[in-house]
Parts: structure tokens; C-alpha cells; sequence
């Protein structure tokens, strides 16, 4: 069991004005229950994690108040390696908690560093792998493993040491929505087998039946408690009006209408240069030709020959399982990994040079592409001089919610910030194809209504724009088309005026997530 009473924490290096941490917080999750904590972008749903597995304040050093206990032992008086084999976690970004280089060697981490006996560890891991249904994942390379995949192990290598507790950050971010289902299953086994489970999240709808508590938060503290009936019993505008993503994917088509309407209703989003702004929709039919396009990692060969046209003016979803080959098409598109195949944009041929200086990307792990010294700075970092001076910076901050945080270091800001403050210096580079890896990881209903309404103006300025990703609502709200990619070929188009039924199907979602109670 997890208990924060009367919690107050403060993270050392908070910036001047910021709510940074959590104030007066009082939670508590019993054993064999499910706690979900949710709310906007930087609330505090990650510093909760944090406190809830011992790593605030002692890897995260800040003051804290009031008392935090885990199994009815004060968190205080608790070595760090007590904690650790009490709670297991799951962040947000996986890459952040690997020790190994290998997939097997991952999951048997934690038994090892407890002097579990080797026959015991390989009977531990083996068993994870058949009850996760992991076994095509078990002795690969960390390296060569996707976002999703990744966050796969990280849940294995957690559960392996089959701790009591469980603390997991936003852990479906990465995640295809078959792996969302099997992580749903996985956080009921370990919730019927006893465990108390903590849950910050974004997405909703893949908890229903399991939560049992939603604690809403905003600025550090708690705002709302609703049991999972009173949750069931909110209209979809009370959910809305709690600034909360949806709770059943059977109502992605509403919130879609509802973010279409206050597109309309708001001013164009600012320019990065001289383009046709949002009233004016550019025509033109000519965009991206990709033809037998073939790419993969060492001797493993990703893409097997895809074919793909995008029209200037679309907004193109890649969609389909991790390991598809998604990921890769976008680099291959980008110049950034080599291959073979023919590619021409706006009806010329270009190469792989030609391509790189032509495209800009937002990466899955957006850590891997943030430098600067503050958000307002890494929106032009790496421009030329001339143009860094013509780029509306405060503009495109404004216009991702992002102007309060402009003078802060990007290590500081939370997840979803990092995620929209890399489609920032996206929109900035100003380049002809943007390719937008998981832009919706880690963002709340505004942010993703915000990233969206900006990546539809980009496409009406007649730009090539492909964005890989899970998110069925996200995908409602932009994008004029899916493709779906399975097994390093195309295997279906689907056009999202045509409703989301079965974008929903090719993403391979046939269970239902409604019942609440």
C-alpha cells in the first residue's frame, strides 16, 4: 500500500514563479486496488510517481513535507534499495531506467541486483515472457528495439521481481493500441494478484473496469476525486470541461467535432515565414512519392518495398503495431537512414541529401533533440542568423501553450512540454516535409487540441506532413488519411472522413474499454 499524507514538495532547482511539485497532497492507494492520476501537462502527476517510488526527494533532491509510506514503513527511514523492492516502476520514458544492453538481461536486473539465485532469475524471466506474451522481444538488442517495444520491457522488468506495488508514468505513451490492450491485461493481473497500482496518465479509456479511483490535478494539487461510478456518471462535456482526454474511444468522433469547431473559431496560428497563412488552403496535388522503399538496421530489413503518395495540403497518419517500420519510413523519408527505393518531391527526384535539407522531424524521444539553453532559444536553435530574426518565436509558444515556460531550461519542463516544444522548432525550420514521430506522447485534451489545430494549418500552407501515430483521437482531430504499415509493407488507406471505425480495426482494437464501474 501507498500512502502520501499531507504532502509538499518543492524540487530544489525550481524556477522562480514556477508551482513546480506538489502542495497539501493526500493520496492512497490499498493494496489490490488501481489509482489513476490525471490532468494537465506539468500538474504534478510525474512528482506523485516520484514521491509514490522513493526517487523525490532522494534522486530528485527538493524539500518535502508531511509523510510518505509504503507498506506501513516511512518512506524516510527507508534505504532506496528497501523502496525498490517494494514498488516497481515504469516511466515515462523507458530509455531512462535501462541498465542492460540486452532485452533478457533488462528483465533479469532487478532480481540480480536482490542475489536472487540464477536458477530462480531464469525461472522469473521465463515466466514473464509467457505471461506478457514477449517472447519475440526476449534476447534482443536494446538498441533495436521501438519506442513501444521498449516500454514493453520496461513493464517486464518491473513485474519480474513481482514487487507489491506499482508505479507507472503516462506508460502508454509509446504504445500501438494491441500493446495499450495487453498492458490493460497485465495491470489487472497484477491488480488481482494483489498489488497496488498507481497510474498517471493521459489516455483514460484503456483503465476503464480497472481504476477504481480518478484523482484529477492541476497546479499540484488535487482538484477533483471521483470514485469509478461517479467518473461513469460525468457527461463527455463535464469531462471536457476537466480538461480530460476521453474515457471511451466509442466517443473519439465527438471530441473530434468539438476541437473542429474551435479550430474555426480561433485566429491562424502565427507564421515562420512568408507562406499562405490559414485561410488561404493550398491546392496543389503534388507532395511526397515514395516507391519500393527499403531500409532497416544491420542485416534486419525493416521496410520489404513500400509504395506511398501524400498530397501537399494532407495530413497523413502512419499508423499500425510497434516494429512496423513506421519510425523507419519516417527517417528514410527524412534522409536520416539509409536505404534504397525512388523518392520525388513536388515532382522532382530527390536523393538522400536533398532530403535532409529539405525535412524536419519531431522524434519519438524528443530528449534526443533539444539544446538549448532555454524553450525560447531551442525554437531557433541551429537556424541561420537572418532567419532565427524573422521567426515569430513568442508567436509559436503562444500558440502551443508554451509562453510561460520560454525562459526555462527544456531538462526542466515536463513531458508534454518537451513533446510541443520540439513541434516548435519543427514549425520554425520552416522546411517543405515535416514528419512528426508521436507528437501527441505525454499531452493532455489542450495541448493535443493545440499541436493539432497547428499541424492541420501546416498542411493547409501546403506542406508534405506525415505524422506516426496511436493516438485514434488525435488522428480524428487532423488528419486527412491513414495508411497503415504492417510488417515493413503498406497494408491498407483509409480516409478519416469516413469515420475512425476502421483506422480503429486496422490499429487492431476489437475490445471494448466503457464500463467504468
Amino acid at each position: 500500500m501507498i500512502e502520501l499524507c499531507d504532502v509538499t514538495f518543492t524540487y530544489e532547482r525550481s524556477a522562480p514563479g514556477r508551482a513546480a511539485g506538489v502542495s497539501r497532497l493526500d493520496l492512497a492507494v490499498p493494496q489490490g486496488s488501481c489509482v489513476l492520476v490525471c490532468g494537465p501537462s506539468g500538474c504534478g502527476k510525474t512528482t506523485v510517481t516520484r514521491l509514490a517510488n522513493g526517487l523525490a526527494p532522494t534522486f530528485f533532491p527538493g524539500a518535502l513535507s508531511g509523510r510518505v509510506t509504503i507498506d506501513g514503513r516511512d518512506c524516510a527511514q527507508m534505504q532506496s534499495w528497501e523502496v525498490a523492492l517494494c514498488v516497481g516502476s515504469v516511466f515515462q520514458n523507458p530509455r531512462t531506467q535501462f541498465f542492460n544492453v540486452d532485452s533478457t538481461g533488462e528483465m533479469a536486473f532487478a532480481l540480480e541486483s536482490r542475489s536472487t539465485p540464477e536458477e530462480e532469475i531464469r525461472k522469473r524471466v521465463a515466466e514473464t515472457v509467457s505471461e506478457l506474451g514477449i517472447r519475440h522481444l526476449a534476447d534482443r538488442s536494446i538498441f533495436s528495439l521501438s519506442g513501444g517495444e521498449k516500454q514493453r520491457i520496461a513493464f517486464a522488468s518491473a513485474w519480474a521481481a513481482r514487487p507489491t506495488n506499482l508505479v507507472l508514468d503516462e506508460p502508454t505513451s509509446n504504445l500501438d493500441m494491441q500493446a495499450i490492450m495487453d498492458l490493460r491485461s497485465y495491470v489487472a493481473t497484477a491488480k488481482a494478484a494483489g498489488a497496488s497500482v498507481l497510474v498517471a496518465e493521459h489516455r483514460l479509456w484503456w483503465l476503464a473496469g480497472i481504476a477504481d479511483e480518478i484523482v484529477v490535478m492541476g497546479d499540484g494539487r488535487v482538484t477533483k476525486r471521483l470514485s469509478a461510478q461517479e467518473f461513469a456518471s460525468l457527461s463527455a462535456r463535464e469531462v471536457r470541461e476537466l480538461g480530460l482526454r476521453v474515457r471511451s474511444l466509442n466517443d473519439v468522433a465527438a471530441s473530434a467535432r468539438v476541437t473542429a469547431d474551435s479550430q474555426t473559431r480561433s485566429e491562424s496560428a502565427p507564421r515562420a515565414d512568408g507562406r499562405a497563412g490559414a485561410g488561404e488552403v493550398f491546392q496543389a496535388e503534388a507532395g511526397l512519392d515514395v516507391r519500393d522503399a527499403r531500409a532497416g538496421y544491420r542485416k534486419h530489413e525493416v521496410l520489404r518495398g513500400v509504395d506511398l503518395s501524400v498530397r501537399a495540403g494532407d495530413v497523413v497518419a502512419l499508423v499500425g503495431r510497434n516494429g512496423a517500420g513506421k519510425s523507419t519510413l519516417s527517417r528514410a523519408i527524412c534522409g536520416l537512414a539509409k536505404g534504397s527505393g525512388a523518392f520525388r518531391l513536388f515532382g522532382k527526384e530527390v536523393n538522400e541529401r536533398e532530403r535532409l535539407s529539405r525535412s524536419s522531424m519531431v522524434f519519438q524521444d524528443v530528449n534526443y533533440q533539444l539544446f538549448a539553453e532555454s524553450a525560447a532559444s531551442e525554437v531557433v536553435f541551429g537556424l541561420p542568423k537572418d532567419r532565427a530574426r524573422s521567426v515569430d518565436v513568442e508567436g509559436i509558444l503562444s500558440s502551443l501553450g508554451l509562453r510561460d515556460v520560454s525562459g526555462r531550461h527544456p531538462a526542466t519542463l515536463s513531458g508534454g512540454q518537451k513533446q510541443r516544444l520540439a513541434v516548435a522548432s519543427c514549425v520554425a525550420a520552416g522546411k517543405d516535409v515535416l514528419v512528426f514521430d508521436e507528437p501527441t506522447s505525454g499531452l493532455d485534451l489542450e495541448s493535443m487540441r493545440r499541436v493539432a489545430s497547428l499541424i492541420r494549418r501546416l498542411a493547409d500552407e501546403g506542406r508534405v506532413v506525415l505524422v506516426v501515430t496511436h493516438d485514434l483521437e488525435f488522428i480524428a482531430c487532423a488528419c486527412d488519411r491513414a495508411v497503415e504499415l504492417s510488417e515493413g509493407v503498406v497494408a491498407g488507406s483509409y480516409d478519416v472522413a469516413g469515420g475512425v471505425g476502421a483506422i480503429r480495426r486496422a490499429l487492431f482494437v476489437d475490445s471494448q474499454c466503457d464500463d467504468w464501474t
